[in-house]
């Protein structure tokens, strides 16, 4: 997957992240703001993989 997919893919699961959160906070449902927010964390972790290729991309161009 390129980097730009990570990043798109990442924010996507960001937002569903956040929804969740605030879906289970309004609802009073735990289980479902403890998954929101696994899922917000992923979501970070899907835009840093996509940082670093581009960064790997940058230094690979350069040499």
């Amino acid at each position: 997957m390129g980097s730009t997919a990570d990043k798109i893919k990442g924010m996507g699961n960001e937002a569903a992240g956040n929804i969740k959160q605030a879906a289970g906070k309004a609802m009073d449902k735990p289980g479902l703001q403890a998954e929101g927010i696994a899922q917000e964390r992923k979501g970070e972790a899907q835009q840093a993989v996509g940082k670093a290729k581009d960064a790997v991309k940058k230094v690979v161009d350069k040499a």
